[in-house]
Order: structure tokens, then sequence, then C-alpha cells
């Protein structure tokens, strides 16, 4: 395959930046959600139905997890435009390590993302998203879509409360102790169902 193969070196930037990044709460949160997910099954798909990059001749391509992997970024943090998804990859340290871009590598141009997009079919999006949202539920974890200043990942509740626990809650709401919040306020009464 005659893919690109990003740069694994790490210059003094990526140095610089590792002294510092457990105090980079985006980082390490994009860090670990790259560690949990199994990316191998996405990259089986995207071998399957994404054929560009696989001729001998022409130039390199970008692999393609490395492009879905952007599209994901685009969509978790909201980015609303192609060439501003291109300018976040390569202003922001998190994206840069998802992605497995060195520091001082330039993220992929934004009309790679576009002939990307359009070279999937629909199916084949169906088809990855529903992989990767399988793993995500099976690790029980959300994705709270965000600005891209204020997107988080969330670990989500492993099952939902139950009709008898939620029965119990309403009652005690509506008791004269339970209807006041620890500040004396009133507090919101659930509604039944």
């Amino acid at each position: 395959m005659a893919y690109r193969k990003p740069q694994r070196y790490f210059s003094f930037a990526d140095l610089a930046v590792e002294k510092h990044a457990d105090k980079n709460r985006a980082l390490a949160v994009l860090k670990q959600l790259n560690l949990t997910i199994d990316w191998n099954p996405i990259k089986q798909l995207l071998d399957q139905c994404y054929h560009t990059g696989k001729q001998p001749d022409g130039g390199k391509a970008y692999p393609p997890l490395l492009l879905f992997k952007c599209l994901l970024l685009q969509k978790w943090f909201q980015i609303p435009s192609d060439p501003e998804l291109e300018s976040q990859i390569n202003d922001r340290i998190s994206f840069k390590s998802f992605l497995g871009l060195p520091l001082d590598q330039a993220a992929p141009d934004h009309s790679t993302f576009s002939r990307f997009r359009s070279r999937l079919s629909k199916q084949a999006m169906i088809k990855l998203n529903s992989a990767l949202l399988a793993q995500l539920h099976q690790h029980g974890i959300t994705v709270n879509e965000g600005v891209a200043i204020d997107a988080r990942l969330v670990k989500s509740a492993s099952k939902p409360i139950s009709n008898d626990k939620l029965t119990e809650l309403r009652d005690k709401n509506a008791s004269p102790d339970g209807n006041l919040d620890k500040n004396g306020n009133p507090k919101k009464i659930l509604p039944r169902s």
C-alpha cells in the first residue's frame, strides 16, 4: 500500500509537551479514548471500503484511519468546516496526539477531508460508525459533543435507574422533608409517568 506514514520521532517540541502532559486534561482524555478503542476492526472496515492509496503508482495517500479519526474529532468537537478542522489539528496538542501526528508535522489539507468523505459510501460510514459506537457502548462511554473548547468524553452509567428506585425517589420527594434541598429551597418534583 502506498500510504504516508507519520514520522514517529520526538522533536524538541514533543519532549517539552510530554514534560507537562499530565496537566493537560484534553490530552489525557483523548489518549485514554485512543487506548480504549480497538482500532483494528475500524481499520479493517476502512481497508474494505476505501481504495485510495492502494495503487503502487501516484503520490502517497494519508492512511484512511487517520482521516476517519480527523472526521471523528470534527464531529465530537462540532468543528464547522474542513478548513477549520485543519486549523484545529495544527493548533491542538491533544488532536495531534489522538491522530498520532508529531507536533511539527502539518495536518492533512482541508480538501483531503472532503475527498475522503466523498469516497466513502453512506453504507460504509454507517458500518464504521456502528462499529465505533458498539465499542464505546461496550466500555460504557458516551461522547458529549460540544464546541472545540468544551467537548467532554464521559463514562456513562452502566445501567439506568430501576422503576422501583424511581418510585421510591418520587415518594421521598413528595414528603414534607423530601421536597427541600440542603439549603431549604424547594426541589423540583419528578413527574409521574
